[in-house]
């Protein structure tokens, strides 16, 4: 979390303030001090820091100032602001490689590598997509005016590798974005999951929103918490103790495979954030707790990869789909598995 600073005395004029971050507290929000109730959100963050800035006049809740003290209720809208902008709206072009699978006047799709970051955010000022965007293409569009986010319509998680579409113009931007918002693209995701999948394919279904007992983490909540969201998933590969899945998102929430495939008992493999960094599934062996070690060490990231995206051209109006190879390491965490299991059926 960034210092806060005293404000300086103002001038005749009237301070410019900048947000920093906004929150609104969920339906279900019992009341709760601001300073705690900012803990949750901000990385990093002291209570003594989240005082001192509300002693600053640097904590607001629905449009006015508040004190450390007042008590967040449901639907209240909470603000840090500052007299700086924040650092994520200052772009640094950076010369940073983008593996580009295609290029038109109108569109490019990336295959994004395992631990990029896609966009600037609390810790992360640089070395993201986007500050290679930034380098590599002038005035691309972005999707809120007031937070440069240059070409990006949807995201990745910093851990998850595969395709990304970027807009390289404002109507591009708007017809793709259009097009998320409508579910009319078409994702596959390739998964390595804890457990033995029951189902050949199946549905989940289930409301997506901030995990009210850990809020670094997403889970699914009773309706109507939440935002509605829906996973399909397709068995591909049996290895007995962790399964290979297709994941087809009809939605897109934060963290929406992840948290929908952890919710039906199937963690995603070494995902740290949920709880697959740990031996889910199993036996006591200490041969075979080493062999999970290696292959965490293998693949130090959730095994998760954005393989498939389609959508329609902006221009063209054709219909595109694109395909990329499963990574290195995600693909030596399969094949290690396959040999552990081929071995088990053997023995």
């Amino acid at each position: 979390m960034q210092e806060f600073h005293e404000r300086p005395e103002e001038d005749e004029d009237e301070e410019e303030l900048y947000e920093h971050y906004r929150f609104r507290a969920e339906k279900g929000q019992k009341p709760l001090r601001v300073d705690k109730y900012l803990m949750n959100f901000i990385e990093n963050a002291s209570r003594n820091k989240i005082q001192q800035a509300a002693k600053a006049g640097n904590i607001w809740v629905n449009e006015e100032p508040v004190k450390q003290n007042y008590k967040v209720k449901a639907n209240d809208i909470v603000k840090v602001v500052l007299s700086y902008p924040p650092k994520e709206n200052q772009i640094i072009p950076q010369n940073i490689p983008v593996n580009i699978m295609y290029e038109d006047e109108s569109l490019l799709l990336v295959n994004k590598e395992a631990g990029m970051v896609v966009h600037p955010g609390h810790g992360n000022y640089s070395g993201t997509l986007v500050n290679a965007l930034k380098y590599h293409f002038d005035h691309l569009p972005s999707i809120q005016s007031e937070l440069e986010r240059p070409g990006l319509v949807h995201r990745l998680d910093k851990d998850t590798s595969g395709l990304l579409v970027i807009a390289k113009t404002e109507y591009a931007m708007d017809y793709l974005a259009k097009q998320f918002f409508e579910r009319t693209t078409r994702r596959k995701y390739i998964a390595l999951v804890w457990g033995n999948v029951e189902s050949d394919e199946g549905t989940v279904k289930g409301n997506i929103g901030r995990n009210p007992s850990n809020r670094m983490q997403m889970a699914v909540l009773e309706e109507p918490e939440g935002k509605h969201a829906i996973t399909h998933y397709k068995v591909l590969e049996r290895f007995g103790y962790v399964t290979l899945v297709e994941c087809r998102l009809e939605t897109g929430r934060t963290h929406q495979i992840r948290v929908h495939m952890k919710h039906i008992g199937h963690t995603l493999f070494n995902d740290e954030r949920y709880g697959g960094n740990q031996i889910l599934k199993g036996t006591t062996f200490n041969k075979y707790k080493q062999f999970v070690q290696n292959c965490f060490e293998t693949c130090p990231r959730q095994a998760l990869h954005a393989k498939t995206l389609g959508f329609q051209h902006p221009v063209t109006k054709e219909e595109m789909k694109f395909n990329s190879e499963i990574p290195s390491d995600m693909q030596n965490l399969i094949e290690k598995w396959r040999g552990y299991a081929q071995s088990a059926i053997e023995a």
